[in-house]
């Protein structure tokens, strides 16, 4: 009766250990949205489209180089908006969490650069809880740089129904080499931008 009692707990166990493991391979196949329709306007957009494709929880929405160029004595503003529809389907609540983009300013002497950036989600600005999604690039700045930015929007409750939203990004790069010395003022941003979102099922 032992021995039976033993294979019978033994086989309760197994049987809980394939169950929580189909729910951890679940979890790990991650979510999907039905679709993230990516558009651009504004007049420095990169021509070509931008793609989106979701790994795990980022979302990378990538497009060619975008940037500002000046050379002395003028100011050069570009800006480029971007629209991401997301598609939740019903039984979640989806949020993005974190915004990160990169790229390179090369400043001489007397010039300056600056990066702006306006995120929107549901028709609200989103705001952000730790690093300044803008950046000021001074005279004699030059080399790569790196914006690693915590947002706080509500999220998207598709718990009842399927719904579509959007997420804006809204951006202005601005080069001035009114007073530089010895070359032009760039400023850019390279490939695009990773959105990382949080997906709870309802």
């Amino acid at each position: 009766m032992k021995v039976l009692s033993t294979l019978i707990s033994s086989l309760t166990l197994l049987s809980l250990n394939v169950v929580g493991l189909s729910q951890v391979q679940a979890q790990q196949q991650g979510f999907q949205f039905q679709s993230v329709p990516v558009t651009l306007f504004g007049n420095g957009c990169p021509s070509g489209n931008a793609q989106a494709s979701l790994k795990g929880d980022i979302l990378s929405v990538t497009l060619p180089s975008f940037e500002a160029t000046a050379l002395p004595p003028k100011v050069v503003s570009k800006s480029c908006s971007l629209r991401i529809g997301l598609n939740v389907p019903a039984g979640y609540r989806v949020k993005p969490i974190n915004i990160t983009y990169r790229g390179f300013a090369n400043v001489p002497q007397g010039g300056s650069g600056d990066l702006r950036t306006r995120l929107v989600f549901q028709g609200k600005d989103v705001p952000n809880s730790s690093n300044n999604p803008n950046a000021t690039f001074p005279s004699g700045f030059y080399g790569g740089w790196r914006k690693d930015v915590a947002i706080t929007p509500d999220a998207i409750n598709a718990c009842t129904v399927p719904i579509n939203s959007v997420f804006g990004i809204n951006t202005t790069l601005i080069a001035r080499a009114t007073n530089a010395v010895g070359g032009q003022t760039k400023v850019r941003i390279d490939n695009g931008y990773q959105i990382k979102f949080t997906f709870t099922r309802c």
